[in-house]
């Protein structure tokens, strides 16, 4: 059987095809995370509310050289992907650090990324 062959056969297999979709699943759903991670100013926000805790927008817009409208654009992006939590007080909205679901997000891809690429591989030991 040749190699072209043998990728048609696996492509096949129920259990394959599962555990691709899961990982692409997964690989999805981790995006808004690694748009996040990727980002300066994200970073440079990030970085504030794990030094201070929670800060509101003006606070957060002091520290940094962005307009206020910008600062609220980064943390809503933060917010949708589960990085940073808001809460209300008053009429003010104080943001903190909230990396749970991100994190439960990344383990589990790095789960099937596992699964899928094992350590013990003829890749994985292949010497340079």
């Amino acid at each position: 059987m040749t190699n072209h062959q043998n990728t048609n056969t696996q492509s096949t297999d129920p259990k394959l095809a599962e555990h691709q979709a899961r990982t692409m699943s997964l690989l999805k759903a981790c995006i808004p995370v690694f748009t996040i991670l990727s980002d300066e100013n994200r970073h440079k926000i990030l970085k504030l509310l794990i030094n201070h805790g929670k800060m509101n927008v003006n606070a957060i817009t002091d520290n940094l050289h962005l307009s206020r409208p910008a600062v609220s654009h980064h943390l809503k992006l933060m917010l949708d992907a589960g990085t940073i939590g808001v809460e209300q007080v008053g009429k003010e909205r104080f943001y903190f650090i909230s990396f749970a679901h991100a994190i439960d997000l990344l383990d589990e891809l790095v789960d099937e990324l596992r699964l899928a690429c094992p350590l013990n591989s003829p890749l994985a030991t292949q010497t340079p």
